[in-house]
């Protein structure tokens, strides 16, 4: 395990790579539908109107996002903005608060700020909508799909073809696991056992997006959130390293989640789910891409991003907006790589483009 933060957490390789791409976005999207489901690294304002303390509908997020802040929880654009575009889509695709009519056809963003993969995930925060809600969210959305399409076998024809990401787990460790005082589950597992668990919930919740029509899913590992400014403020390891037990217990569950990938690839051969390595694609030397403020955020510090605060000028150079979350310049290279792999371990066993091509 790294310990400094040239293994810091999110992808840190040049923005020209995104470019590299970009040819294969122009003309029709290269799938029908992009479906999301996540924490608040994907939402897209799914939490604007519940009771919650997770909520990024106010400046300065936003601040470089074309329609101002709308509830991501960055500066600008999220890394399944930069995947939707990656995949040809003209336009944002819509949160499952916004979406109506015929939106739905084109896909679904029903990621919530502090949700999990387990039930009591982030609930000190107030309301989010845990995957299990978000399951529920979905099949909503299929029933509006088959009654747009004129029955199940149309809808499932179109949900075949589309391309699914999830990307949770970090608040079952940051809003649960790692808040003692508040959660119990330090206490009733090891962080072994606490993998195990996540995993074994996890795997019952992708069954049932399988069984609602997801063939091409691509799961997001766990970055290093060890590194995280938050973390970094509750936890005081020496100066320049990250909070090694977080991330060792964060890789526990990566290890695991590749291995259900496999399991999963193996159980339905009518469908392909791969493993984006988040970790692995953020553990570059970070000053290589330009960032030069690792441990603490554009805005907020350790502490948090206040509505109307004033954040940074120089948001290119700071690898987290807030306490938690990345900026938009950091996102631009990690979905350019979950889309396009560059190394053989950015992805196993295919990147999200060969996904949307199969």
């Amino acid at each position: 395990m790294a310990s400094t933060h040239q293994k810091i957490w999110w992808s840190v390789f040049l923005t020209l790579l995104l470019s590299n791409c970009q040819h294969e976005v122009d003309g029709a999207p290269q799938v029908p539908c992009y479906f999301i489901f996540g924490d608040s690294l994907s939402d897209s304002g799914n939490n604007n109107l519940l009771v919650t303390k997770a909520k990024a509908n106010f400046k300065p997020y936003g601040i470089d996002f074309p329609l101002g802040p709308t509830g991501r929880f960055t500066n600008g654009r999220t890394i399944v903005d930069f995947i939707s575009e990656l995949l040809g889509f003209h336009g944002f695709i819509p949160s499952f608060v916004t979406a109506t009519g015929k939106d739905v056809l084109q896909g679904v963003n029903y990621a919530s700020g502090a949700a999990g993969i387990r039930d009591e995930t982030g609930q000190h925060l107030g309301d989010r909508i845990t995957l299990t809600r978000q399951l529920i969210n979905y099949q909503l959305t299929v029933a509006q799909i088959a009654t747009l399409l004129g029955g199940a076998a149309a809808a499932a024809d179109q949900l075949s073809k589309c391309v699914f990401t999830v990307g949770i787990g970090s608040n079952d460790y940051i809003n649960n696991y790692f808040l003692p005082n508040l959660y119990p589950t330090s206490k009733e597992f090891t962080p072994e056992q606490y993998a195990t668990a996540l995993i074994a919930q996890y795997s019952l919740q992708l069954k049932t997006l399988h069984v609602f029509g997801a063939r091409k899913v691509a799961l997001f590992g766990l970055g290093l959130i060890g590194c995280a400014p938050a973390e970094l403020a509750a936890f005081s390891p020496p100066k320049g390293t990250c909070v090694d037990n977080i991330n060792s217990a964060v890789q526990l569950f990566n290890d695991k989640l590749k291995s259900l990938v496999n399991d999963l690839n193996t159980e339905f051969t009518d469908s392909k789910f791969t493993y984006i390595n988040i970790y692995g694609i953020g553990s570059g030397d970070p000053k290589a891409a330009g960032f030069k403020v690792t441990d603490s955020g554009c805005c907020g510090g350790r502490t948090g991003c206040a509505p109307s605060a004033t954040p940074c000028s120089n948001r290119r150079e700071y690898v987290f907006f807030d306490e938690f979350h990345p900026t938009e310049a950091v996102n631009v290279n990690l979905a350019a790589r979950a889309y396009k792999s560059s190394t053989p371990s950015d992805v196993s066993p295919i990147d999200i483009h060969t996904l949307a091509h199969l």
